[in-house]
């Protein structure tokens, strides 16, 4: 900004956005200074480097302003929860389904837990028979992030939103 701009020569642009074309430093530093603003170096990569006449105050405010609402519409991408038990009836089945659709359109991913208790740890393929089912109905709007496996009494698998 102002006397900090160490190139020698720089690619002007007026307050008003426009092309006043490569000049020396100090010719831009006087032209700010007549217009009572600041001259901001924007892209000092470029070759020669681009400095715009501007109120600094100004320009940062609005930067600020440009985060803020960036950050605002930025989605976290949450960890919801079903569980499930290898025996489940076809109706709670479709109320589980029809929670995890609603995840899925909210863009949040699913973990799906399946638990088994005394002596259905005797029967993981029962487990696996319906995770795979759980699989195949989300198909098409969700994909596997992470493949079945047993956890100890449970069987964990994480769907993600396509």
């Amino acid at each position: 900004m102002n006397q900090e701009i160490r190139a020698p020569r720089v690619l002007l642009i007026d307050q008003n956005g426009e092309k006043q074309g490569v000049m020396p430093t100090s010719a831009a530093l006087e032209a700010a200074e007549e217009a009572g603003l600041d001259l901001v170096e924007i892209v000092a990569t470029s070759d020669p480097p681009v400095a715009k006449i501007l109120d600094y105050g100004k320009f940062r405010f609005q930067e600020q302003k440009k985060k803020a609402e960036a950050r605002k519409r930025q989605k976290v991408v949450e960890l919801k929860e079903i569980k499930l038990r290898p025996n489940i009836d076809t109706h709670d089945y479709d109320v589980k389904a029809k929670s995890m659709h609603r995840f899925f359109e909210e863009g949040d991913k699913v973990k799906v837990t399946l638990r088994f208790r005394g002596r259905e740890m005797a029967h993981p393929e029962l487990g696996m028979k319906l995770l795979n089912k759980v699989q195949a109905d989300f198909d098409e709007v969700a994909k596997v992030e992470y493949a079945p496996r047993m956890e100890g009494r449970q069987m964990i698998m994480i769907l993600a939103p396509r």
